[in-house]
């Protein structure tokens, strides 16, 4: 089967559960939600890239949704029994996993697009700011496109712990802990040692943010986050061709 078609087949799948419809509309009302409020809550920012930043606090929290997205994507075929019908089909399952990827990534950025927009429409309308919060300001759009880079290397990473695990619970567990979990804890701790471990876990908010993990540089986050992504998505290819279902 081209690659095409397996797209299509993939992107009918996803379109047409109901899951994707709950978690994408949990992910807007949770990361839009917490966005226009923490633009209500801040009257006033000394520069632009801060009042945006605050406005797209939900984002530490908010894409937990697109996870648990990614997940079902890959691990409900296992869970209903479908893995059996869709491998006979695409028996190229390399093909198949990078279809499914495509497929969760560019819903999850197109999403993410969206509500980090209107994130930003909130910080324009709500918070005051010495001078506005032009649209084109490189910090700003820096803040914005690192939410969008977030979602994609998330995406890339749960749907390979998906394929690896097979399992629905063991993935978000894993995924959450990875991003969600551990970088708060080990910041928390304070220990050098705790601290030198967190710079390198990934987290929803990537690099320099320090909501939920130790700042670091964005390039640093991206980094850090874009191997993690890339181990987990080749780990899951090499179980999932290895396995016979």
């Amino acid at each position: 089967m081209p690659f095409r078609a397996v797209l299509v087949s993939e992107w009918t799948k996803l379109r047409a559960t109901r899951s994707t419809w709950w978690c994408s509309v949990i992910f807007v009302l949770l990361a839009g939600g917490a966005g226009w409020l923490a633009a209500a809550t801040t009257q006033s920012a000394p520069r632009a890239d801060l009042a945006v930043s605050s406005a797209l606090t939900g984002f530490g929290f908010g894409p937990v949704p697109l996870v648990v997205l990614a997940v079902l994507v890959v691990s409900s075929e296992f869970r209903t029994g479908l893995a059996l019908a869709t491998f006979t089909a695409v028996p190229r399952r390399g093909r198949l996993l990078l279809a499914k990827t495509v497929v969760v990534v560019g819903w999850s950025v197109l999403l993410t697009a969206l509500v980090a927009a209107g994130c930003l429409l909130a910080a324009t309308r709500l918070t005051a700011v010495p001078g506005g919060i032009p649209p084109t300001d490189p910090d700003v759009l820096r803040q914005l496109w690192l939410q969008v880079a977030g979602a994609a290397l998330t995406g890339v990473l749960a749907v390979g712990a998906a394929a690896l695990l097979r399992s629905t619970a063991g993935a978000l567990g894993a995924v959450l802990a990875l991003v969600l979990v551990l970088p708060p804890v080990l910041a928390i701790a304070g220990t050098e040692l705790s601290l030198r471990i967190s710079r390198w876990l990934p987290a929803f908010r990537v690099g320099e943010d320090a909501f939920l993990s130790v700042a670091t540089s964005w390039q640093t986050g991206l980094l850090v986050a874009g191997c993690w992504a890339l181990a987990a998505w080749l780990l899951g290819v090499l179980v999932l061709v290895r396995r016979d279902v």
